[in-house]
């Protein structure tokens, strides 16, 4: 995707007041029914969307036909829109009047770039809010019966990407492996080998619990449970996809015992949504 700043006159005299508004919105982890009510609300009303990758069919099936709809999503090894492109496309969709619905995956304040973008915002004048969303961590753990924090088990949670790095990527691994904190990791399926040898080089056991979860809460979700050591051989025993967001910690073993959504989905279980 190319946007050329001069044609789309994105250095606009206009002032805030004649110009459209910009929502950054979190679409959650996937099911639509984890949609804040302000979010379907902003989808429903907003004259064009601009969505990531992330954001699943479900919830782009519950945007009005008359609403226009302009993918930016990022994906791994491919083509992509640049963090830039999306910028001026945002200033230049304001600049025209439009309401713009910025929907992304989960929150927008959490490894989303949504900050980026609204500080992008703030420069040119342009008037916006934001609208958080469940974030990956929160909603897939749920879904897979991982509780972040319990009692006696975890205290703490903290939450890393394992994107735009490679081996010397600049993590505390020491900090982490001592913190009694669940460890998500965002971003981080094809480099599960890499992160799983640094917890254990920096002094993790090899038996402590990890679990990977691919396409969270959605109607694919799908997640594999493993230690350190045995997570990278399993990997090539199953297929799993992206999205998916990593969780280490003792915390993972209350999976089995709190598995509401599995037999919701093995039961052919409907509850009634608001959608």
């Amino acid at each position: 995707m190319s946007i050329n700043p001069n044609s789309h006159n994105v250095k606009s005299i206009f002032s805030r007041k004649e110009r459209g508004f910009v929502h950054l919105v979190g679409a959650g982890p996937g099911d639509p029914d984890l949609l804040t009510i302000r979010a379907l609300q902003i989808i429903k009303n907003a004259t064009v969307i601009v969505y990531d990758n992330l954001v699943s069919r479900e919830i782009l099936q519950l945007v009005p036909n008359e609403v226009q709809l302009i993918k930016v999503g990022k994906k791994y090894n491919c083509v992509s829109t640049s963090q830039c492109e999306i910028n001026e496309l945002l200033i230049t969709l304001a600049n025209q009047g439009h309401i713009v619905c910025r929907l992304k995956g989960g929150d927008p304040f959490i490894f989303g770039r949504g900050s980026e973008e609204a500080l992008v915002l703030e420069r040119q004048g342009i008037s916006y809010d934001v609208v958080p969303g469940i974030t990956a961590a929160i909603g897939c753990g749920a879904y897979s019966g991982i509780p972040l924090t319990h009692r006696g088990i975890s205290r703490g949670v903290t939450m890393i990407t394992a994107h735009g790095g490679d081996d010397s990527y600049q993590i505390e691994w020491d900090a982490l492996t001592h913190l009694d904190h669940t460890l998500i990791f965002y971003m981080g399926l094809h480099k599960v080998e890499w992160i799983t040898q640094c917890l254990i080089n920096h002094g993790m056991d090899f038996n402590t619990p990890i679990a990977i979860i691919s396409q969270g809460t959605t109607n694919q979700h799908h997640h594999i449970i493993a230690t350190l050591k045995t997570i990278s051989e399993k990997l090539y025993q199953v297929s799993i996809k992206s999205p998916s967001i990593i969780i280490v910690g003792e915390v993972v073993n209350l999976a089995e015992l709190i598995n509401w959504y599995g037999i919701k989905k093995e039961n052919n279980i409907h509850y009634e949504g608001v959608m």
